[in-house]
């Protein structure tokens, strides 16, 4: 056996001892046929989703709290890392494949747009009127791997993380998550469906028991942290957390992350499926609905809300003008189209790719682009 043989033999070692519920690298599917390195297929994608310069643009996007100056708020690269790290604590104990966890992990946010949550409802409210589709963050991110990434071609990722993305959705809380097995085609009907309307695939649920614990890994490693920071940016006092939850899950971002992957290793371990007992649940949808009200509602004052979007339409209008016009001095041509393949270009609507632009902004680029207009 030559060295790279042994290499790749050593990268498949640890499969022996998985959980049978575990997804293995031989059950790796792909949209078109490759062929593999030394890496094995999920550890291969994980790699692939890192190195995509799009990855470097999470340290510029919004969690929660957009344009403040304490640089120990969030960002979004800061929540898809503690994301991997709690998910693959929870795979490592369940026996499950870290390498398949860490890629979705760490791919499940990029379709997220300039300025969160917020900026999605804005850029939500034009796709439904140009494209008459909704606009949803975790569909976006399987379009930008399928459609957008690598000058338009794609990355090829495996169906199992793409699905494990597409179903991601940490703001929908279920105490148990078990996977429901899928085909390629069956992954590709959500897909569409999902661009759609997200809502026609709310009951779905992902593929493996790797893509359900990054599911339930999403809002824990978000739950704890967005109190923190609403905490140093003077929205809330830890006095304010109900008792009710806190006696439950904890004060601290520390205990709320503890006691939930405790519980879920407790209540999972040897099954093939991913729970929560019913006390934790009940405090952590509790937790959930208080966030919903006191923090993440009163995230971005109503009247920045209301530039903000008026800048997003206007940055959509003046980029559709520029594609129309063919104006290749725009932003849109130097920075997004200038290497795209004619299967992209050809392939996709005008207003398609417009949306598609403003989906991968930062929040700093954006807010960059609507300065320009105002001064304009």
């Amino acid at each position: 056996m030559n060295p790279l043989e042994q290499a790749k033999e050593n990268f498949l070692k640890k499969e022996k001892d998985l959980s049978p519920f575990a997804c293995k690298s031989k059950d790796a599917l792909r949209m078109k046929p490759e062929k593999e390195d030394i890496r094995s297929p999920f550890f291969h994608d994980a790699d692939r989703i890192l190195y995509d310069l799009s990855y470097s643009r999470y340290q510029n996007k919004t969690q929660v709290f957009s344009h403040c100056d304490n640089d120990h708020i969030s960002k979004r690269m800061t929540h898809v890392q503690m994301v991997s790290k709690i998910a693959r604590t929870i795979g490592r104990s369940l026996g499950l494949n870290e390498d398949l966890i860490e890629a979705i992990a760490l791919g499940h946010d990029i379709g997220h747009p300039p300025l969160a949550h917020q900026g999605e409802a804005m850029l939500n409210k034009i796709s439904q009127e140009v494209i008459k589709k909704n606009y949803a963050h975790n569909v976006q991110s399987v379009r930008y791997y399928m459609e957008i990434a690598n000058h338009g071609k794609g990355l090829n990722l495996s169906i199992q993380i793409l699905d494990g993305i597409l179903m991601h959705n940490g703001e929908i809380l279920s105490e148990i998550y078990a996977p429901q097995t899928k085909t390629k085609e069956e992954f590709l009907k959500e897909y569409h469906l999902a661009e759609e309307d997200v809502k026609k695939i709310s009951s779905s649920r992902p593929m493996t028991l790797e893509g359900c614990v990054v599911r339930l890994s999403d809002i824990i490693g978000y739950i704890g942290r967005d109190i923190e920071d609403a905490i140093l940016m003077g929205v809330l006092e830890e006095k304010d957390l109900p008792e009710e939850v806190t006696t439950v899950l904890g004060k601290t971002n520390r205990e709320i992350i503890n006691t939930l992957v405790c519980d879920i290793i407790n209540e999972s371990i040897g099954k093939p499926y991913i729970k929560l007992s019913t006390k934790v649940y009940h405090a952590l949808f509790e937790l959930k609905e208080f966030n919903i009200q006191k923090i993440y509602s009163q995230s971005m004052p109503e009247e920045t809300y209301n530039r903000y979007e008026q800048g997003m339409k206007k940055l959509y209008q003046k980029f559709l003008k520029d594609i129309q016009k063919e104006n290749r001095q725009s932003l849109i041509y130097q920075d997004f189209l200038y290497q795209k393949d004619t299967t992209y270009l050809k392939g996709t609507p005008l207003e398609r790719i417009v949306i598609d632009y403003l989906s991968g902004m930062t929040d700093e680029y954006f807010l960059k682009q609507i300065k320009c207009l105002e001064i304009e």
